[in-house]
């Protein structure tokens, strides 16, 4: 598991010592799917890289709506660039949608990175802002069936591992509208 880590840091512009540091403290989960590994509105202390499995966070309403933020699948570090940067209480809940093999590395690791090795710092914090750039631009100038079309197109193996419910919200619709939108894709095909 902690090779894929090692793999991850050394492609974003980590050097041997920052990447040994991690690993030592990297500590390994196997978790069943639907398991949370954070609760909304409380103080995450770990960043979790996804060695194997799928993830979702997703914002709750008091109203008990769902609002996807993003999904996350192998190979990926799973960090709150807000939580970490304010010291605040997660405003989402991160969850496992598949059993999944997990690192948690502590959020102080992640701080020192600013100091001890700041050009893999800064390769995550550009990676999240050009996440946070597409998913503006896919949420902003896409009708919901064309962001439904390049979903499909750019996400074809989750179509079959998530809910209705689940794709819906992370495109800005209702389930019901996904299946009317879905319906008449397949009228015009």
């Amino acid at each position: 598991m902690k090779t894929a880590l090692a793999q991850y840091l050394r492609d974003h512009g980590a050097d041997d010592e920052t990447i040994n540091n991690a690993l030592a403290l990297a500590e390994p989960m196997e978790l069943p799917t639907r398991h949370i590994l954070l609760n909304q509105g409380v103080q995450s202390n770990h960043a979790f890289f996804l060695v194997d499995g799928i993830c979702h966070a997703c914002y709750l309403t008091p109203e008990g709506r769902q609002f996807s933020k993003e999904f996350y699948w192998e190979q990926e570090l799973i960090l709150g660039f807000e939580s970490l940067l304010t010291k605040q209480p997660s405003e989402y809940l991160l969850e496992t949608l598949s059993a999944s093999q997990i690192l948690a590395l502590p959020l102080a690791v992640i701080e020192q990175w600013k100091a001890s090795c700041p050009g893999l710092y800064m390769a995550l914090l550009e990676r999240q802002l050009l996440f946070k750039e597409h998913k503006e631009r896919f949420m902003l100038i896409h009708t919901p069936e064309e962001r439904y079309t390049l979903f499909c197109g750019h996400f074809p193996e989750l179509q079959t591992q998530l809910a209705d419910y689940q794709i819906a919200s992370y495109l800005g619709i209702t389930a019901t509208s996904l299946s009317r939108i879905r319906a008449r894709l397949s009228e015009e095909s």
